[in-house]
C-alpha cells in the first residue's frame, strides 16, 4: 500500500485522487504527510465530515509545486473558471462566487471528447488505457527484461507528440468545440510535464490518471536541486533553439539540457 493510499479514504475514486494534491490546505482528508506545511494531520480515516474544497490559489500553487512558471499556472485558473459549477450542482443551483471546486462531484466536470479512461463515476478504465496505447503507440520502442525465462524483449509504451496529435483528433465528437479544447490544453500540459525523450510513457500517464504522479514530483523536487528531471519548459526551448536551431532537446543530447521551469 503507498502512503497516498494510507492517508486517504478507500472509497475515492481515480479522478478524486487525480484532484487530491490540490487539496493543499487539507480541508477534509489529506495527511500533512504529504503537505507538512498547509495543515494537521488526520487521525481517523473515514469520510470527510464535509466536502474537499480546492480553491482558485491551491490550483495555481499546485502548478507552482510541480515546477510550472508563474505565466503557466496563472494559466491554469482557467479551469475553476470553467469546471468550478459542474461540482457545484452537486451542492447548490447557484454558481460558487468563489470558483471552488467541490472533488466529491468532481466527475460532474467530465467533460466530452476525452479517452473515457475514467468513466462517468470517476473510476478508472485500466483496459482503456492499454487500448489505447496499443493502437496509438507507433514507437515500438523495446528494452530487456530479466524473468525466470531468461532475457525477453518487452514493449515499452509511450506517446510522442505526433501520437498525441492523433490520439486528439480520434476522439473529438461532433459540434463539441469546448471538449476538444479542454482535450487538447490537458494533453498539452501533460507533455510538458511528463515527457522523456520526446514521449509521454505509459506507467507515468498511468500514475498520473491516478494521482500518485503529483505527489511524487513534488517530492522529488523539495528533495533535491534538480528535482524532477522529466518535462519540457521554455528553457529548454530556447537554450536548443538558439544553439542547435530545433526545439528537440532528445535529438540533440544531454549537454543542451537546462534547469527546468516550466
Amino acid at each position: 500500500m503507498s502512503n497516498l493510499t494510507a492517508i486517504l479514504p478507500a472509497n475515492l475514486t481515480a479522478l478524486q485522487l487525480h484532484v487530491a494534491f490540490w487539496d493543499f490546505n487539507n480541508d477534509s482528508y489529506v495527511s500533512d504527510l504529504y503537505a507538512p506545511t498547509y495543515g494537521t494531520k488526520v487521525e481517523h480515516l473515514t469520510d470527510p465530515p464535509f466536502p474537499s474544497i480546492i480553491t482558485p490559489f491551491e490550483i495555481y500553487h499546485g502548478f507552482r509545486a510541480l515546477g510550472f512558471s508563474i505565466l503557466f499556472s496563472l494559466g491554469g485558473l482557467l479551469i475553476p473558471v470553467f469546471f468550478s459549477y459542474p461540482t457545484t450542482l452537486a451542492h447548490s443551483w447557484f454558481p460558487d462566487p468563489l470558483f471552488r471546486i467541490y472533488t466529491n462531484a468532481i466527475h460532474k466536470a467530465k467533460h466530452g471528447s476525452d479517452t473515457g479512461i475514467y468513466d462517468s463515476d470517476g473510476h478508472l478504465r485500466p483496459l482503456l488505457l492499454d487500448e489505447m496505447f496499443a493502437k496509438m503507440d507507433t514507437s515500438a520502442v523495446e528494452h530487456d527484461r530479466k524473468g525466470c525465462n531468461g532475457t525477453q524483449k518487452e514493449r515499452e509504451g509511450s506517446l510522442g507528440v505526433g501520437d498525441l496529435l492523433r490520439l486528439h483528433k480520434r476522439t473529438r465528437v461532433a459540434a463539441d468545440p469546448a471538449g476538444w479544447s479542454f482535450a487538447a490544453m490537458e494533453w498539452w500540459t501533460t507533455w510538458l510535464l511528463l515527457q522523456r525523450d520526446g514521449r509521454v510513457w505509459k506507467e507515468d500517464l498511468r500514475a498520473m490518471y491516478d494521482g500518485t504522479l503529483f505527489w511524487r514530483i513534488r517530492e522529488e523536487r523539495e528533495k533535491s536541486r534538480e528535482g524532477w528531471t522529466q518535462g519540457y519548459g521554455y528553457r529548454e526551448w530556447a537554450d536548443t533553439l538558439w544553439r542547435n536551431g530545433t526545439w528537440k532537446t532528445w535529438e540533440v543530447g544531454d549537454e543542451t539540457q537546462a534547469m527546468r521551469e516550466l
